[in-house]
């Protein structure tokens, strides 16, 4: 039924999975080889609605629809309407759909588009930022700037739709740790997004930022270093709304969650707690 691999996010966890769409409209970041695999392609509408057909035929109660893969709002805007219409239709019960969206793919939708597909029962977009810094960006080959980020973060949250972003510690190894965790903390708290998620850089075979730490071009940080940073993260995120902080991703070296700003305290302490009494996994070889 699927194409694999096949990838959601772990909030998802208990959510019906639907491909829309097969691997990455972009495709060239250079830490990230999930969709590597795979030719992108847009599903027709009449796939998709047959599988959509196919899931109602064998689950009884669906209250969670993920449409994947890695970038399923690219679609154009009528498609999609088609689509939430039709899982409307066929799963009524069905309070929340989500997906993965590009900051490139959401700059291509108006506003009017967005609020569109939030009517239609488009509950929250995933969007990875990975960093906040022009350079770091520029490194992995995000395809686009700060500026854009925001913009496209703006863009969500004008829609009323909710905002999960995800920015990755260590993206920007030894040499800019300190930019690459003060200017994402600044461009969270620009973006206003509803949910915060922190991973922790894992390094995948075949990739071009595998190869630049071979060719030692780029120097991965140790644990403890990954929790200074974001330590410095968390102290310049200046956040005016509630932000549902989670650092509990299996590549994280521990697990830390909270709101901020009213747990900001309560997190700066854990991770001084951890790194006073050394109690950090030593694990640095599971990121190569």
């Amino acid at each position: 039924m699927y194409d694999y691999p096949l990838y959601r996010p772990p909030s998802e966890s208990n959510s019906l999975i639907i491909q829309a769409t097969l691997g990455c409209s972009h495709n060239k970041c250079s830490f990230c080889n999930m969709y590597r695999s795979k030719k992108f392609i847009i599903k027709s509408l009449e796939d998709i609605k047959n599988d959509i057909d196919y899931f109602r035929q064998i689950y009884g109660h669906v209250e969670r629809i993920f449409l994947a893969d890695g970038d399923a709002l690219i679609i154009k805007t009528e498609d999609l309407k088609e689509i939430l219409t039709y899982i409307k239709m066929l799963f009524p019960e069905c309070s929340r759909v989500t997906l993965y969206g590009s900051p490139k793919s959401i700059l291509l939708k108006t506003h009017e588009e967005l609020k569109n597909l939030k009517d239609l029962g488009l509950s929250m977009i995933y969007m990875g930022v990975e960093s906040g810094d022009d350079e770091v960006l520029n490194d992995i080959n995000k395809g686009v700037n700060s500026e854009e980020l925001i913009k496209a973060a703006k863009r969500v949250k004008d829609a009323n739709i909710l905002l999960s972003v995800t920015v990755i510690a260590g993206i920007g190894g030894r040499e800019k740790t300190k930019n690459h965790a003060i200017r994402t903390g600044q461009i969270i708290s620009s973006m206003a997004a509803d949910y915060l998620g922190v991973l922790t850089l894992m390094v995948e075979e075949g990739t071009k930022l595998h190869n630049k730490i071979l060719n030692k071009e780029f120097q991965l940080l140790t644990d403890k270093e990954i929790l200074s940073e974001i330590k410095l993260l968390i102290e310049h995120i200046d956040a005016n709304e509630p932000v549902v902080f989670r650092c509990n991703h299996a590549s994280n070296y521990i697990s830390l969650k909270g709101i901020l700003p009213k747990d900001k305290e309560y997190l700066l302490n854990q991770i001084d707690y951890y790194q006073d009494t050394n109690k950090l996994k030593q694990e640095d070889e599971r990121r190569l």
